[in-house]
């Protein structure tokens, strides 16, 4: 569009219209072609209705299913990012079945000792995870991984059935088990989990919301085309094998 384009559907002075599309071609959000003069929509106003769209679905889709389980199975679910060696509470949905301590919206907690944070950082390297704790950990409880050797080794269950699990390390009495998801193009990664009392879980309660999270994990996975879980799955049909 020419200024004069500008100037008549906003029915402004040509010299303003001039000044705010020449303002908005400095910041980005415009481009221009010189022959003749006008003005198009630029490449950042693309890229970040690409950005929101593609992180608000992959949000939304953890949220939707987050959701849906802890309604289904009345427990306490969260969703939560890795932030160095922590993890940050997102969500949160309250289950029927209350807990006696709950991780209240924008908690932190030391990673090594949740299964969420396990279930985020078990798709790092050893060496990655090695050095996100050069200091070493400090054990919530006896529960939880006692050094960073023992971290490691905690990491293999992820690594290999794609869910984490946690009884009794950072919340005394509570048990969670956890699985992430990824947006390979954004290189972003969402943990959830289910959590609940520690000593008032059945076997094949617990066994249930394994299925009923890595089923929501892989569905969402094969959206956004994060191979993790799908890698996973073969080994289990194949047998097993090494952690990546």
């Amino acid at each position: 569009m020419s200024v004069t384009d500008v100037s008549q559907l906003l029915k402004m002075p040509k010299s303003s219209a001039s000044r705010l599309l020449k303002t908005m071609l400095q910041e980005g959000l415009l481009s221009r072609s010189e022959n003749p003069p006008r003005y198009k929509v630029g490449n950042l106003l693309f890229e970040i209705s690409r950005l929101y769209k593609l992180n608000s679905s992959l949000i939304d889709a953890v949220d939707e299913a987050v959701r849906e389980i802890s309604r289904e199975t009345g427990h306490t679910g969260y969703v939560s990012i890795l932030d160095g060696a922590d993890v940050l509470v997102i969500r949160m949905y309250q289950g029927s079945h209350a807990l006696r301590v709950f991780t209240p919206l924008g908690q932190r907690a030391p990673a090594f000792a949740t299964a969420i944070g396990r279930s985020l950082l078990a798709r790092f390297s050893d060496n990655v995870v090695r050095s996100l704790h050069a200091e070493g950990v400090a054990p919530p409880s006896p529960r939880a991984p006692q050094n960073v050797d023992e971290l490691v080794v905690a990491l293999d269950q992820p690594r290999r059935f794609g869910w984490a699990e946690a009884v009794d390390e950072a919340i005394p009495g509570v048990g969670s088990i956890s699985v992430s998801v990824s947006d390979p193009e954004l290189g972003e990664t969402v943990g959830f989990c289910i959590s609940y009392p520690a000593s008032h879980l059945s076997d094949e309660e617990r066994n249930r919301m394994i299925t009923l999270l890595t089923t929501a994990a892989q569905r969402i996975a094969h959206r956004f085309g994060d191979q993790f879980l799908a890698q996973r799955a073969q080994r289990a049909l194949g047998g097993g094998g090494a952690a990546a």
